[in-house]
């Protein structure tokens, strides 16, 4: 029975640890697309609901907090060491927040952090692409620690209800 339960947990951390690998792949391959390729401003297509846009944002998702770089690395840091002492090892004690669901969430939001850190620590500004209507322009990384901490709360919601019945 412990065997089985320690195969589930690596293979657990595996899934954490991969989710968050490819999400700072992914991201860090598009940031790099869109500044070999589109000067700062530049757009593509130029006109439309749906564009290309490269623009550098020294502030946090979305351009909130311009300029706030140093405060928003240590958040980043700060956040990173909790979703992995979490992800890798606290885990255990919450088993109604123990899924693949919630772990993949977990890996989403990681991933997306390290990837806007990369770039914070390496340039100095994060590099946004994403340019849909009148929403400021966003990137992978973004989307991602939007969509993990969207899908963490929906599990929290879903347990809550689950305890309450």
């Amino acid at each position: 029975m412990q065997k089985v339960s320690h195969l589930q947990s690596n293979w657990r951390n595996a899934i954490f640890l991969l989710v968050a690998f490819l999400v700072v792949a992914a991201d860090q391959l598009s940031k790099t697309w869109i500044r070999t390729n589109l000067a700062i401003g530049q757009s593509l297509p130029e006109t439309g609901f749906f564009r290309l846009t490269h623009v550098s944002n020294t502030g946090a998702a979305f351009g909130l907090f311009r300029d706030q770089s140093f405060a928003l690395t240590i958040i980043a840091l700060i956040g990173i060491v909790v979703v992995l002492l979490y992800g890798l090892f606290t885990h255990r004690h919450f088993p109604f927040l123990n899924g693949m669901l919630v772990t993949t969430a977990l890996g989403l939001a990681l991933g997306g952090t390290l990837g806007n850190l990369i770039d914070r620590l390496r340039l100095g500004y994060i590099t946004d692409f994403i340019d849909i209507g009148i929403w400021p322009a966003f990137n992978l990384a973004d989307s991602s620690i939007v969509v993990g901490v969207g899908i963490l709360v929906y599990c929290l919601l879903l347990s809550a209800r689950k305890a309450g019945s």
